[in-house]
């Protein structure tokens, strides 16, 4: 063996054998084989491996959600240290903001991004040692990423009008939205149930918890600034499978009834049957739609796949007539602004929430009930126990130390304008809405 072959394969035993000896260590500290490569790779000694490439990138917004429950004392603490950080960075003066006529993206060098880069490592998105440049590298677009994920944009890693407006909104302006926040997550810090169901309306979003951790994430579509969600605290008491849906009578004289006087087949076309206080069914030929007054009529839909609540109706105590269900229109999950109901809340995957509400009430198995749905027959399901729910505004918390949660004031509650929906891109007009 030459000199120069046995100086290579000595260099390749010692690093199987630093590689071995990581690895051990690791999973003597519960760490992954995975994590043990990863430091030796991020060795001091790698070299120009990287040259401007993040390994850890690709993963940087799996680090942002986690099974702590909003209501916990975990998240009111990390609020409260979140709130001691962001002082620190009112007090040296804030962050800069990112203005730029460009689509920053991968691959594009501008001045610009040497103030994204401050601004991201100021609220320690982007690690300072990533450095100073022009570039939107691998490191840049992971931080990037991770501020989307924390504010509930899509971390795609491209600064579009949401991400902008996102990263301008002034340090000061971030705290007070903290510090209101702090006080809605500590009237929270009671006994909320074993079992209990949290819908953040800000977030669009809807949390399962069993046993003091999140069992089931959601998305949700919540009301309108000018129909909205009512904050409440109640019980979910019945599940409907193929339910019939019944009109209100705000969306009857503000939707419906004027879809009547374009389309005289709108009801027929969507399976709405118009019923007197007998319960018997009325013509729609038989009524003047272009009357002052709406008919005093029930609006009751046929279930269905075009029914608004298709496959499932959730009931829970309120005065407000409002209930969560399921939707013919799983696109709506697909938007950024999920704003735009009629006060009821549409629920993403509501199946998987069915089987959890139900699985305590004798004889729903999944099976069973997948079954009821397919015959397309009304079926309401009374809980065997009433589970807690609560429809709550947080826009600003924190459940893992060092990441920070923020979501569009949608109501305009947190008391600053900086914080309001600041666009209408992707949210639809109201005309047309029948939920």
């Amino acid at each position: 063996m030459s000199k120069k072959n046995g100086i290579d394969a000595f260099s390749r035993r010692s690093f199987l054998r630093s590689a071995a000896a990581v690895g051990a260590a690791a999973w003597a500290g519960g760490a992954s084989a995975q994590d043990a490569l990863l430091e030796i790779i991020n060795a001091p000694r790698r070299g120009a491996w990287d040259d401007q490439f993040d390994a850890k990138a690709s993963r940087s917004t799996a680090t942002v959600s986690s099974n702590t429950p909003i209501f916990s004392m975990e998240t009111i603490a990390n609020t409260q240290q979140a709130i001691s950080d962001y002082q620190r960075i009112v007090s040296a003066g804030g962050w800069p903001a990112v203005n730029t006529g460009l689509k920053l993206e991968m691959g594009v060098s501008d001045p610009s991004v040497q103030s994204l880069r401050q601004r991201l490592m100021i609220t320690g998105d982007l690690e300072r040692s990533a450095g100073m440049s022009n570039a939107f590298d691998s490191y840049v677009d992971g931080a990037v990423k991770r501020f989307q994920a924390r504010h509930g944009l899509p971390a795609d890693g491209v600064l579009g009008e949401f991400s902008v407006k996102a990263l301008n909104v002034p340090a000061d302006v971030r705290l007070n939205q903290l510090n209101t926040n702090l006080v809605r997550l500590q009237s929270m810090s009671g006994d909320l149930g074993r079992r209990y169901v949290v819908v953040n309306i800000p977030g669009a979003q809807i949390e399962v918890v069993e046993n003091g951790r999140v069992v089931q994430r959601h998305k949700a579509v919540v009301g309108r600034l000018s129909r909205p969600t009512h904050i409440i605290n109640s019980k979910i008491y019945e599940v409907i499978l193929n339910p019939y849906w019944t009109a209100p009578r705000s969306i009857i004289e503000k939707d419906i009834v004027p879809l009547m006087r374009k389309d005289p087949n709108y009801l027929k076309d969507n399976a709405i049957r118009l019923l007197d206080g007998s319960g018997n069914e009325v013509s729609p030929e038989t009524i003047d739609w272009n009357a002052e007054k709406a008919p005093n009529l029930t609006f009751r839909q046929d279930p269905g796949k075009i029914n608004a609540m298709a496959s499932t109706k959730i009931n829970f105590h309120n005065p407000n007539n409002e209930y969560m269900h399921d939707t013919p229109s799983q696109g709506l999950f697909n938007k950024l602004a999920r704003f735009e109901s009629s006060g009821c809340v549409r629920v993403q995957n509501v199946r998987d929430l069915t089987v959890w509400l139900l699985k305590e009430t004798p004889g729903w198995s999944r099976s069973q009930i997948e079954a009821t749905i397919r015959t397309g027959q009304n079926n309401p399901i009374n809980l065997a126990e009433e589970v807690p729910v609560y429809f709550k505004y947080i826009s600003a918390w924190s459940t893992i130390p060092n990441i920070v949660q923020f979501r569009d004031d949608i109501y305009q509650m947190d008391g600053a304008q900086e914080l309001a929906l600041q666009t209408t891109t992707g949210i639809e007009p109201v005309v047309g809405s029948v939920e």
